[in-house]
């Protein structure tokens, strides 16, 4: 950093003064290209020309670029690649194919940093992470003597990353060649799924390494060229296995078989269920499959009954957030709605505030679809739309149940939507779950549709809006310099001199940066001038002023306060919570 700032003094693209400039405020300032962009001392394009210049000069390398902070690399790479005549490939969009992945020693891949991508009729894809580094592409390319290798580069890390997750593979090369075997030797393939001790084993090694890593769903996935293994870890899928395609049939018939599913449909779509005990512990999987162009898509939801009994003040809201949603869900009547898309823990937190409030004087009724963790003290209800037992329809029979609280999982339509409020105007405690944006447009979204003003008004208690961001990860959690861009859209929340967090990426996170999830989060509760002005038909707008006006605090907000707490990072936030 200091030797290529050094150099642009030297090349007349900064002056002393800028620096001194930068030194000599209060509290001094780091030397860095993100202040000198920050303060108007360098544009950003200037920057970009002049470090893609010296990745050219071989003064620098991609590796070397990713360590300077506050800069996205991505644009200069782009440049560089354009400057060299040479692709510049996203791996994460790209299709490896693993019989290519397989000619090449593993220990080259490693040595040089490169990937195999694919090969055409005229070349093979590989990706370097230093083009011009002709050495290596000299010693791949005596490993494919009958075609041309053709030159890419990708961002470092991300070549790094890829390698590590094919190294499992590497390390299961003996299941997959049993597996390969049993499929020669038998007949037919069903008795092969069947019978193949290689598949249960290698669906044994799927399951326990993605319950290892915290993962909430498994998605094996027939593409074009191979079988690939995802899972879903802090709400971001992530490549876990790629196999050749040959793999895909096995697996996924031994996974129907062990759900009680059709092996021989794959035209259409099939759900089921199993359990399995993984590391001592027994694990619901809920199954889903889908007809693809390339095969199936099938996707394992991973159920830990641990998860549902997680307590409200540990769900990871703001102290503010809780104390109103805490005092909320205490009235004795009224609706409170919790907001958010799918996969944003609504219904954890709809677990939390059961688990607050319930008490055995109390009944307390749940209607789900499906109940996915059972509860005691509780009556739950399964709803099963198959045998006329739809969501509108349970609660016109629970209410005939002398229920004090309930809970409702989901709220689809106007019906249901009217039997709660109506629920919750008669004496009674109503929790559920909407899907829309934000808190306040959660009143607009429940007068669209159809409920009179003057029912909402008088029923609506709070509501609560909320997304899951990633955490850092504790054991890589470094301070870091924020790209200028985004600081400049986030400045009037900020406080003076703030500190930014990242994760640097570690063995503990799978190299990600971060490790778990945390909450954002915002909570309006439902005041009498904001009931009169909801009577009234209110704008959004007005809603809103007068929301700030009493305290309201939105969940971008929220999620900045957390980001400069070091909980998360600003990008995390930008990328869940900014609409």
């Amino acid at each position: 950093m200091v030797k290529l700032i050094e150099m642009m003094l030297k090349e007349k693209l900064l002056t002393k003064d800028a620096i001194s400039t930068l030194v000599k405020s209060r509290p001094p300032k780091k030397i860095s290209f993100s202040n000198l962009i920050l303060e108007n001392m360098i544009d950003l394009d200037t920057v970009e020309i002049f470090l893609a210049k010296k990745i050219r000069e071989s003064v620098i390398t991609l590796a070397h670029l990713e360590k300077i902070e506050g800069i996205n690399i991505i644009p200069i790479i782009e440049e560089v690649a354009k400057a060299l005549h040479i692709d510049y490939i996203d791996l994460d969009d790209a299709e490896i194919d693993m019989r290519l992945f397989s000619q090449v020693p593993y220990k080259q891949l490693l040595k040089y940093n490169i990937m195999p991508v694919e090969e055409t009729d005229l070349n093979i894809l590989i990706v370097f992470d230093d083009p011009l580094n002709l050495a290596a592409q000299d010693a791949i390319q005596r490993l494919f003597p009958r075609k041309p290798i053709r030159i890419a580069i990708a961002k470092p890390k991300q070549i790094r990353a890829h390698l590590q997750r094919l190294e499992i593979n590497e390390s299961i090369k003996g299941l997959v060649s049993n597996i390969r075997r049993d499929l020669s030797q038998d007949s037919g393939p069903k008795e092969a799924d069947d019978e193949s001790p290689a598949v249960l084993k290698l669906i044994d090694v799927i399951l326990k390494s993605a319950i290892f890593i915290g993962a909430s769903d498994i998605h094996i996935e027939a593409t074009e060229k191979s079988c690939i293994v995802r899972v879903r870890v802090d709400g971001i899928l992530r490549q876990s296995f790629t196999f050749d395609k040959d793999i895909f049939g096995p697996l996924s018939s031994r996974m129907k078989l062990l759900s009680n599913l059709d092996i021989a449909e794959k035209r259409k779509p099939q759900d089921g269920r199993f359990s399995a005990v993984v590391s001592s512990k027994e694990f619901d999987f809920r199954v889903s499959t889908l007809p693809t162009i390339f095969g199936e898509s099938i996707v394992l939801r991973i159920l830990d009954k641990s998860k549902a009994m997680i307590r409200l003040e540990d769900a990871g809201m703001s102290s503010h957030c809780y104390q109103k949603f805490s005092e909320a869900i205490k009235v004795p009547y009224g609706i409170v709605l919790v907001t958010g898309p799918t996969g944003s823990g609504k219904t954890t937190t709809l677990y939390g505030a059961i688990n607050a409030i319930k008490d055995v004087k109390d009944k307390i009724i749940t209607v789900e679809d499906p109940v996915e963790y059972q509860m005691s003290g509780l009556q739950q209800v399964n709803v099963k739309e198959s045998v006329g037992l739809g969501f509108a329809d349970a609660l016109k029979s629970i209410l005939r149940q002398d229920p004090d609280k309930i809970m409702i999982g989901e709220i689809r339509n106007q019906e249901t939507l009217r039997i709660a409020i109506q629920a919750a105007l008669t004496g009674h405690l109503v929790l559920s779950t909407l899907h829309t944006n934000d808190a306040i447009s959660s009143i607009s979204r429940i007068l669209d549709m159809g409920i009179e003003e003057y029912l909402v008004s008088g029923a609506l208690v709070a509501i609560q809006a909320q997304r899951l961001v990633r955490k850092l990860c504790i054991h890589c959690k470094v301070t870091t310099i924020l790209d200028p861009i985004l600081y400049k859209e986030i400045e009037e929340y900020l406080p003076e001199n703030p500190t930014f967090y990242k994760g640097e990426g570690c063995k503990e996170c799978g190299n990600t940066g971060y490790s778990g999830r945390e909450m954002i989060s915002e909570v309006l509760t439902i005041s009498e001038t904001l009931a009169r002005m909801i009577a009234k038909v209110a704008s959004k707008e007005d809603l809103t002023k007068q929301a700030i006006d009493e305290g309201f605090v939105t969940m971008f907000e929220d999620g900045i306060s957390k980001a400069l707490e070091g909980k998360s990072t600003i990008e995390e936030i930008f990328r869940v919570a900014r609409l």
